[in-house]
């Protein structure tokens, strides 16, 4: 108990809010790796990055094609927010491990660069927004009762709604890096962003594909009491999200270092006191 309320106590630090780490190679070197090879991940990294770029854009053009819609409505939804962050974030790790691999290892004697800081920010926010759509999608809007369709497309519905977070998963599952408790706040600024959006939506008369003023229909701002018990459930979830990845996170890297006889660099840090 004491040892669970030292690990705590350390992550309550200020520190603990900033973008560095001591060991920049954990940000293209697999926590499964016995090498410090950047060609592991860099590989695997571009193929998330390819796959998920497909993905967005045949999302992109099935508004037009399948909707018969305009395709400024693609960009008002969360689900395609989300899978935006995800090419975003694919593309900055296969930048960060490509730099490694094909340049040099990344120094971080003066802090990390700024392009590893990018990749860890989108990667603390993309990671428990990918969950959070999961789940608010199958667990709300395709149960609610609602005349809207929200899945023209079956196969796309299943990529940007379920194979989503499967992408995130496996990138968080196969990465070193730390997921530090104070990085909470990071998602939780993204989820404020949206929120923001959908008001200004909202208020300057904007419509779905399908004439309804609203976005969601569990996020309707002329019903404002029940819209912010949404969001503010949805903003607590989204911060058990984030405490799940951290767990993830430090299991991973405590089986990773069991398999090691002699354990290389600092791994996750969310959980040392």
């Amino acid at each position: 108990m004491m040892s669970c309320v030292k690990c705590v106590r350390s992550q309550c630090q200020w520190r603990m809010c900033h973008l560095e780490h001591p060991s920049p190679s954990n940000f293209y070197v697999s926590c499964w790796q016995s090498n410090r090879s950047a060609a592991p991940l860099l590989l695997f990294r571009a193929f998330l990055f390819l796959f998920s770029t497909c993905v967005l854009l045949t999302s992109m053009a099935a508004v037009p094609l399948t909707l018969n819609k305009n395709f400024g409505y693609w960009f008002i939804y969360l689900s395609h927010w989300g899978f935006l962050l995800i090419v975003l974030t694919a593309g900055f790790s296969t930048s960060v491990s490509a730099y490694a691999y094909f340049k040099r290892p990344i120094d971080a004697t003066f802090g990390l660069p700024w392009y590893v800081k990018t990749y860890w920010i989108l990667y603390n926010i993309t990671i428990p927004v990918a969950f959070l759509i999961t789940v608010f999608y199958w667990g709300i809007l395709r149960t609610s009762v609602n005349t809207v369709n929200f899945a023209p497309n079956p196969v796309l519905d299943v990529m940007l709604h379920g194979v989503n977070s499967g992408v995130m998963l496996v990138e968080l599952v196969c990465s070193a890096h730390p997921s530090r408790l104070l990085h909470i706040m990071q998602p939780l600024y993204f989820a404020g962003a949206y929120m923001l959006f959908s008001v200004i939506y909202f208020f300057a008369g904007g419509l779905d594909p399908w004439g309804n003023p609203f976005i969601y229909p569990v996020v309707d701002w002329s019903k404002p009491e029940q819209t912010m018990v949404v969001i503010t459930l949805t903003a607590l979830f989204l911060a058990l999200m984030h405490l799940l990845v951290v767990g993830i996170a430090a299991a991973r890297d405590a089986i990773a270092k069991r398999r090691e006889d002699v354990p290389t660099g600092v791994y996750n840090d969310a959980f040392a006191p």
